[in-house]
């Protein structure tokens, strides 16, 4: 399986595993070093840390190489009326009976409670190509399913500002 990004996505995680090799990994490698000059290793909470620190590091720097080689590059083209990638959709949520605000964005740069909606949650792939005025359904599971209608559409760009999630 496959992970759609935007060239974008793809740059930004570049930076990200130019930094962590290049700033953060040396760092890193002091501190273990300096940690495990403390003494006994075994009772050692300093070296542990440090260790554990090192070892998370590694982690996302493996996770983000292994995104972008499996990465699928997507362009973020859509109609003028309809919604698309990176667009804010304003939406009527009928069972809360409030109005919601979202941008719907790649997986790698979704936050929900800042109004980021993965294009491949349910609720993304609902309003993905709908317009506004249509009513949508969103089923996110057997026992929970709603309805929205969509209020306005506000046409958006990749933004290269949007950080991508820490996993």
């Amino acid at each position: 399986m496959y992970d759609e990004l935007t060239e974008v996505d793809i740059q930004k995680m570049k930076e990200e595993i130019d930094y962590r090799i290049r700033v953060l990994r040396p760092k890193l490698i002091e501190d273990v070093q300096t940690a495990r000059a403390f003494g006994d290793l075994s009772e050692n909470y300093e070296y542990k840390c440090a260790k554990q620190e090192k070892n998370r590091n590694d982690s996302r720097i493996r996770y983000l190489e292994r995104m972008i080689k499996t990465a699928k590059v997507i362009t973020a083209e859509s109609k003028e009326d309809a919604v698309g990638l990176f667009d804010t959709v304003v939406v009527f949520h009928e069972k809360l009976g409030r109005e919601m605000t979202m941008r719907i964005v790649t997986t790698l740069r979704q936050d929900v409670a800042k109004g980021l909606v993965s294009k491949e949650s349910p609720v993304g792939k609902a309003l993905l190509g709908r317009r506004a005025g249509e009513r949508v359904h969103v089923k996110v599971s057997e026992q929970m399913e709603y309805d929205m209608v969509i209020r306005s559409i506000k046409k958006g760009e990749d933004d290269s500002g949007m950080e991508i999630s820490s996993y």
